[in-house]
């Protein structure tokens, strides 16, 4: 965004007195400065240094031991430069704030292969020189919880003051009872230009699901993943709750998932995907192939956390096995129906706890790995995919790790750079979570074995 138009934006809003200037790491955490308006300039400029480590920290905010990029760059500074998009205002914090979003590049100008947001920037690049163009919604869903206690549990409602202690899958009370949480998260989506569309109540007690319309970017579609997620634990913590995107915050309530709808449109704005009829086409079954043959190694991206896999258990109702389907929502890849020229590929594997760009690098790069090579997908599934012997996910932390680093197709979709990253990143993490007894192992061995 040029110097002018971020003067242009502060002069037109005196009331905003600082501008958080971030980038986002590997975990999808967004980490920057503070800086004052007076700097605004100097930050549109692309003259804003951090160190390039930063988006490869842990997801307690550590540096990674003996990383490789420490070595081979001694911990140097990268450069900070506008994604594109405006300034954004905060509306949740205690005085007018503003939010820039960045992206880094090396000191010699060259984009920095370690940032996720390059990750997703090369496959649109590469979809670009085929001439075509991702169009990609998401669906995102969290969890309101009462912040008095370290454990989550079921908020109060703002109307009864009773706290919630049913499911309650699509409930017009539960989604009345949170209405001015609701449309405060509805104004600060427009304020910040994110196209927030039908939002429902959820299985779980308290869980809520916000959808987002189509875009023709995958790079807009993942923004506003990332600054929806902050957005909504603002807009939570201002009313007094707590917003959770953790993959399964209950072990006895549903999971919490992020579902992402894609299609490919021409030059012309034709939607690639659509033949006149409910099977799609040829290049649609390719897409759908790339998505089957990548879907274990890139599950990493997918249920990044120790916590993941919870959600990711056999029964849990979340996609286990590699299978896909026609209007099945059990199965991982589904086939919405309707409209033919609404023709689109659902993808239903990742949490909510997961980095929005590494999800649809993942995606659009596997149906990229696909559409390149002409694969053909194993013939749909019909049925219950939970019931069946099917292909698995990798089902624990430590196998999706090894998946991540040894896969025939990673490197086709990620750089070097980053995969090295996050399988350090995830070593780490897994280690300290190794390191680390539960009260419930205490309590089922202490005096027993």
């Amino acid at each position: 965004m040029p110097d002018q138009n971020v003067t242009t934006w502060l002069n037109e809003r005196p009331e905003i007195e600082s501008i958080f200037a971030c980038v986002c790491d590997l975990n999808g955490t967004m980490r920057g400065k503070r800086v004052p308006v007076e700097q605004a300039a100097k930050m549109a400029d692309g003259a804003l240094r951090m160190p390039l480590s930063i988006v490869s920290m842990d997801v307690w905010g550590e540096d990674i031991e003996n990383s490789e990029l420490v070595f081979e760059t001694g911990d140097s500074d990268g450069l900070c430069d506008f994604t594109g998009r405006p300034l954004m205002p905060i509306t949740w914090t205690s005085r007018p704030t503003a939010l820039a979003m960045l992206w880094m590049r090396q000191e010699d100008g060259t984009p920095f292969q370690g940032d996720p947001r390059r990750a997703l920037a090369n496959i649109a690049d590469r979809y670009q020189a085929m001439g075509l163009t991702p169009v990609v919604a998401t669906e995102l869903e969290f969890y309101l919880c009462d912040p008095t206690d370290d454990r989550p549990q079921a908020p109060r409602s703002p109307v009864t003051g009773k706290r919630l202690d049913s499911d309650g899958a699509l409930s017009l009370d539960e989604l009345q009872h949170f209405d001015t949480f609701l449309n405060d998260v509805y104004d600060a989506c427009a304020a910040q230009g994110i196209p927030a569309d039908s939002a429902i109540s959820e299985n779980g007690a308290g869980q809520f699901e916000i959808n987002m319309m189509h875009v023709a970017d995958p790079l807009r579609a993942a923004d506003d993943a990332v600054l929806f997620k902050r957005l909504v634990r603002g807009i939570a913590r201002k009313h007094g709750f707590v917003a959770t995107f953790m993959a399964k915050p209950y072990g006895d309530r549903a999971g919490s998932g992020f579902h992402v709808h894609f299609s490919l449109i021409d030059e012309n704005g034709v939607n690639v995907f659509d033949n006149g009829g409910e099977e799609g086409t040829e290049l649609m079954l390719q897409a759908v192939a790339g998505l089957l043959a990548t879907m274990q190694e890139n599950t990493l991206t997918f249920a990044p956390h120790e916590n993941s896999y919870r959600r990711m258990l056999p029964g849990a109702h979340a996609p286990t096995s590699v299978a896909w389907g026609y209007e099945n929502r059990t199965a991982a890849i589904r086939i919405p129906g309707g409209s033919p020229k609404a023709r689109r590929i659902e993808h239903r594997v990742a949490g909510a706890d997961a980095n929005p760009y590494l999800v649809l690098t993942s995606i659009l790069g596997g149906a990229l790995t696909g559409i390149e090579a002409k694969m053909q997908p194993a013939r749909p599934i019909t049925g219950d995919a939970y019931t069946m012997k099917l292909p698995h996910l990798p089902l624990d932390w430590a196998t999706a790790i090894d998946a991540f680093r040894n896969g025939d197709h990673v490197q086709n979709v990620f750089s070097k750079r980053l995969q090295t990253m996050l399988v350090e990143c995830k070593t780490q993490e897994l280690k300290k979570f190794a390191r680390h007894v539960t009260d419930f192992e205490y309590h089922s061995y202490l005096e027993v074995v």
